[in-house]
């Protein structure tokens, strides 16, 4: 996206971060390599998560979230999906933690082009692409996958960030078994987070969330506000907001 597009849309829709990699420079080397070249995005989740961390804090989980609720807002308002959400697709910045920005999109895909929404066609593309941990069950069906598919594998993340497994981690390489799983307890939110939490204490967001999003039919625009809402209410209960520094230690 170009940088004034991104401008407007982040002045239109009172968002004062939005985390999308822009490109500030574009050279052709010969007739056979090309190069984009991005400013520094910082580190990936993931080995923020390696460092020793494992898990969020529900304060920071929810920060981060909602800026990926703003990012996923854009793209899907543009046509497109990401894919592929996963902590290693995610950065941040040590240097300035209230930037997270959302990479990694070799999985996009032109859920709506020219305005008219994909049908839904199971075997359409190679099945299970993406990371299998937290890819929708879209996807590992080959259908494109839809604006639902995002904000499903973003609910899977946000468990896994809380609570450090879901119910196939260690299951990956038998991918059949996590197809069966994620259907098993799309049909039953309640029963998946008692599994991930156990004695714990379920976050209301979280719980609304899924149940939303699991819900969500393949062409229905979700309601990102609303989205956004449950997780920045819970934010103000811990007298945070969603826009600041993410409430994470890390070292450069």
């Amino acid at each position: 996206a170009k940088a004034s597009t991104v401008q407007k849309w982040k002045k239109c829709h009172s968002v004062p971060l939005l985390g999308i990699p822009n490109c500030v420079g574009f050279g052709l080397h010969t007739d056979s390599y090309r190069f984009l070249v991005f400013s520094d995005l910082g580190r990936t989740l993931q080995s923020v998560l390696n460092d020793g961390l494992h898990l969020l804090r529900e304060k920071a989980a929810f920060q981060i979230v909602v800026r990926l609720l703003d990012c996923l807002e854009y793209i899907h308002e543009n046509e497109y999906v990401h894919g592929d959400i996963t902590a290693e697709n995610i950065y941040l910045n040590p240097a300035d933690l209230t930037q997270v920005t959302l990479a990694g999109y070799c999985y996009a895909f032109r859920y709506c082009p020219g305005g008219k929404h994909v049908a839904q066609r199971e075997g359409s593309r190679t099945p299970h692409e993406g990371t299998i941990e937290f890819i929708s069950l879209d996807s590992h069906k080959g259908a494109g996958p839809s604006r639902r598919s995002d904000l499903e594998s973003l609910g899977y993340c946000l468990l896994k960030w809380l609570c450090g497994f879901l119910p196939w981690s260690d299951e990956l390489d038998k991918v059949e078994r996590v197809v069966e799983k994620k259907e098993k307890y799309k049909g039953d939110v309640k029963c998946l987070l008692q599994l991930c939490f156990r004695q714990r204490s379920i976050p209301d967001a979280l719980q609304s969330y899924l149940r939303q999003v699991l819900a969500l039919e393949y062409e229905e625009k979700p309601d990102y506000e609303a989205l956004r809402q449950l997780f920045k209410k819970a934010l103000e209960k811990m007298k945070a907001s969603a826009y600041d520094s993410v409430d994470i230690k890390m070292v450069p």
